[in-house]
């Protein structure tokens, strides 16, 4: 398996750049391979984070506002969804596996053009869900509380 380069982002707002081969949304912990040189794997813990960022860079480009909302046209795969974070965060994008009762879900972001490629949502991490009306489903709502 092809190592990711990740961004974990935790409850309480520390961040941590590294890669990862054993990420698996069933299993509660995964091994971080950090970005910085000469430093240990790290067993990190689902329950501690927000979010596991997937990117094309651990820079990013700084001068770049990356959209959170869906526009017409954009390339999204599975149904078109919104996630509040706990912390007040908002974003939009689409899901093919949304299911509350597990750790998380993979999420595809609303911006092609961004730095974060999809995102493993820590469902512990989420105050609201909603689907955005579609038509067959129409508006969803879902409250993880």
């Amino acid at each position: 398996m092809q190592a990711m380069k990740m961004i974990a982002r935790f409850l309480d707002g520390r961040i941590m750049r590294g890669q990862t081969q054993n990420l698996s949304p069933f299993r509660p912990t995964f091994h971080l391979h950090m970005h910085e040189s000469g430093q240990q794997p790290r067993l990190l813990h689902m329950k501690d984070l927000k979010a596991l960022f997937f990117v094309k860079s651990f820079t990013g480009n700084k001068d770049y506002h990356e959209r959170k909302e869906i526009c017409k046209g954009d390339p999204l795969q599975g149904r078109t969804c919104e996630v509040r974070f706990t912390d007040g965060e908002v974003i939009q994008g689409s899901t093919m596996c949304y299911d509350p009762h597990r750790l998380g879900f993979f999420f595809v972001p609303a911006d092609p053009a961004g730095n974060n490629l999809r995102i493993f949502v820590v469902n512990s991490a989420v105050a609201d869900f909603r689907f955005l009306g579609d038509k067959y489903y129409g508006n969803m709502t879902m409250s993880i509380y």
